[in-house]
């Protein structure tokens, strides 16, 4: 009897074969791309932008059910507690338009009025956005000037023109200051808000990982306290415009104020309508460019 090692089995005497070659998943044929159709395309845009779209149409028709009620106001004459007898029609207020655009003087109002409250509004938010962060930061500075903030605050721009008229050699800077006392105090005040607001685990936790003061002021309270100091700088600039008017009336020889006050005086019923309406036009158009900047130093609140 053979060993089990001797035996050999049939298949151990066929030749081996070559393996054979796996086979190669070839790529999956996909249908080209259709190019978006711009129907597309404009119903998706939409949906993304309906809520805007709703407002702005909302926006349009309220403005002209406002030029509606007016024109039929002044066209009939309507007396109810108010009197519309002398109050111009927005014809006549849009004929007086198109005739100011082309007088220089009535755009050299507007470039001068411009010009105050940049240089206002400039030297306010300069000095008025670092005073309130340090005053948040630093307890004796806000015991030292908070008492004579709050005390100035409430005074109108109008009770300060002829302490300005004292204080500085022209009018122009007597202007422009009155502009500065307008917008300082609501960006200084909502500065020191936003500073009081900061969480305070957020300053802990920035010092546990070892940032020093300067790092937690830039890194901290400073980001922490945008939102509100742009609500300061919007709020700001309405009251700077309030203000400036009213030096301008006052004591100014020029501006989109004075143009409004002269126009009163000389019996231009037409002309006082269109400087409140320039006046509206200017200050909308000076918040939204503030608003317009708040978005681009925030953007994450733009996404809410």
């Amino acid at each position: 009897m053979s060993s089990p090692a001797l035996v050999r089995h049939p298949e151990d005497n066929m030749p081996a074969t070559a393996a054979l070659p796996e086979a190669v998943p070839q790529p999956a044929v996909t249908a080209p791309a259709t190019p978006t159709s711009f129907a597309t395309l404009a119903l998706r845009w939409y949906r993304l932008n309906q809520g805007r779209l709703r407002a702005t149409a909302i926006g349009v028709i309220s403005l002209l059910a406002f030029l509606l009620v007016w024109h039929l106001l002044t066209t009939y004459r309507v007396v109810f507690f108010v009197r519309f007898t002398n109050v111009p029609s927005p014809l006549a207020v849009y004929a007086s338009f198109t005739k100011a655009i082309h007088d220089p003087h009535f755009l050299m109002h507007i470039v001068l009025s411009c010009r105050r409250i940049f240089i206002g509004f400039s030297l306010a938010a300069i000095v008025g956005v670092p005073l309130g962060l340090i005053m948040g930061r630093f307890k004796l500075v806000h015991e030292v000037v908070f008492p004579v903030a709050e005390v100035l605050r409430p005074i109108p721009a109008i009770a300060w023109v002829p302490m300005a008229i004292m204080l500085w050699p022209t009018n122009e800077q007597s202007i422009v200051f009155i502009t500065f006392l307008g917008s300082f105090f609501p960006i200084l005040v909502n500065t020191l808000h936003g500073m009081s607001l900061v969480d305070p685990v957020l300053v802990r936790a920035a010092q546990c990982l070892g940032a020093r003061e300067r790092s937690i002021f830039r890194e901290v309270y400073f980001p922490a306290s945008l939102p509100h100091i742009f609500t300061g700088l919007t709020v700001g600039m309405g009251v700077a415009w309030v203000s400036l008017i009213a030096a301008e009336m006052i004591s100014g020889q020029y501006g989109i104020g004075y143009f409004t006050w002269e126009a009163y005086s000389l019996v231009q019923y037409a002309d006082i309508a269109l400087g409140m309406i320039a006046i509206g036009v200017l200050g909308l158009g000076s918040s939204l460019l503030i608003r317009g900047a708040g978005h681009l130093v925030m953007p994450w609140r733009s996404t809410r």
